[in-house]
């Protein structure tokens, strides 16, 4: 071990003894799970002070690539990427950050105020009564990208998507989705048994040329993010809705499974491929980071064919999603105050992502268009990079996570939640962004 730390290491600080053991882990040579040596014993080896030791191994916990193992001591963390939880271990909850810029999830000072549960009006008391509410039916009707055949609510985007996944795909099934994409989908779909496929973006989404070559290998199911694509922050145009229906026309046996997590954050008209083909595809709407994530609450519409046998096999269960936190859904989405407050959200959400993305280009790290509350930062090391934020107190999301197979290295930053200093955490992610892992020596 201290062989492969010591052809590594070049420059003999806390920062570039931490560059050399991530460099000796990256590269294999020291291996996941390994226990690490006591500082003061890898002091003497290295001939470096323990106080030095000491703040690399701390950076290197920040950037979550060791850990704590109870009497196991210090040991070298799982990678990063690949199967069941590889979202928790992008997000792998670590403590010192100043900054925490990993979670993906929206700022807390942005949500509207949550009305009084007392001051709704009483909800329905019978097991019999209809699982959506009909105001609120309604209204999503009203404002739904094309007329839904079928219309109901789940515990959630992520409970829509398992529940529909789960009913579509069988063990060995191919699905398609974006590269990059959303993480837990990944690990969902291989919790099924289900490889994938990953099609290329750009800022208006899924590359059409790219889905119509990964439709030749007759997938089961496409899964797209049509607004603020997480990570990159990609939305659909119109133009792209249209191209991509047409490559899924050529193909009615596939099915269609949309995520529109963004949802009112967005500043464009709501597109979906089910304009075009409503018979094949499923659109989800989640509400979580527009009116918060405890609400739990998706709508979900689909052709009677998909959504039927799974409602209906959803009565063995949960039955419906709470009628109680619908109501309070409706309030939230009728009350001029919480619909002032999610668009004044949705405003600043995009005042703080441009403030960063121009602070970028300036320093040369040039950023596609997008929105939402995340940026895809193109990285040269991602272990690198994330050492170099954590050394300044700040956290970031490790690409590998969010991308299928291999690719140029990103890391995936929520800037929605930088409330100041923005030219500041752009110097820092752009400093990141052009870090590279120490040479080894000859």
């Amino acid at each position: 071990m201290f062989e492969a730390i010591v052809t590594r290491l070049s420059d003999p600080s806390a920062r570039g003894l931490a560059e050399a053991v991530s460099r000796a882990i990256g590269e294999g040579a020291i291996e996941a799970g390994a226990k690490l040596p006591p500082v003061r014993t890898v002091a003497t080896e290295l001939r470096l002070s323990p106080s030095t030791v000491n703040a690399a191994w701390q950076l290197l916990r920040r950037a979550g690539t060791i850990r704590t193992d109870g009497r196991r001591g210090t040991v070298v963390a799982t990678p990063r990427g690949g199967g069941p939880g590889r979202y928790r271990a992008a997000l792998r909850r670590t403590s010192g950050f100043g900054l925490d810029l990993s979670t993906g999830v929206p700022d807390p000072a942005l949500l509207p105020p949550i009305p009084a549960l007392h001051g709704l009006s009483p909800t329905p008391t019978s097991y019999l009564d209809e699982p959506v509410l009909p105001s609120l039916a309604a209204l999503l009707r009203e404002r739904w990208p094309y007329p839904a055949e079928r219309l109901a609510v789940f515990d959630g985007a992520m409970d829509a998507i398992d529940q529909v996944a789960t009913a579509l795909l069988r063990l060995g099934d191919l699905a398609v989705v974006e590269n990059p994409c959303f993480p837990p989908l990944l690990d969902l779909l291989e919790v099924l048994g289900v490889p994938v496929a990953g099609v290329g973006t750009d800022a208006a989404g899924m590359l059409p040329e790219q889905l119509a070559a990964a439709l030749t290998r007759r997938p089961a199911a496409v899964f797209l993010q049509p607004r603020a694509l997480n990570p990159t922050g990609a939305s659909w145009s119109p133009s792209r809705a249209a191209a991509l229906a047409a490559v899924l026309a050529e193909h009615p046996e596939v099915y269609v499974v949309e995520d529109d997590s963004a949802g009112d954050l967005a500043f464009g008209e709501a597109c979906s491929v089910g304009y075009y083909l409503p018979r094949q595809v499923v659109h989800v709407r989640s509400f979580s980071k527009s009116h918060g994530p405890d609400l739990r609450l998706a709508a979900v519409s689909g052709p009677a064919t998909v959504l039927d046998p799974i409602l209906e096999r959803r009565l063995l269960g949960q039955g419906w999603t709470s009628r109680l936190l619908q109501r309070l859904l409706f309030s939230l989405l009728t009350d001029p105050a919480s619909v002032a407050a999610v668009r004044a959200a949705r405003d600043e959400y995009a005042r703080r992502r441009r403030l960063i993305s121009d602070g970028l280009r300036s320093a040369g790290v040039d950023l596609p268009d997008g929105e939402g509350i995340n940026i895809w930062l193109p990285v040269a090391d991602e272990q690198a990079a994330l050492l170099s934020l954590a050394s300044a107190g700040i956290g970031a999301a490790a690409g590998t996570a969010f991308t299928v197979g291999s690719g140029t290295p990103h890391l995936r930053v929520t800037v929605g939640l930088v409330t100041a200093d923005h030219a500041e955490v752009a110097t820092h992610l752009a400093r990141a962004a052009h870090t590279l892992a120490p040479a080894i020596p000859r």
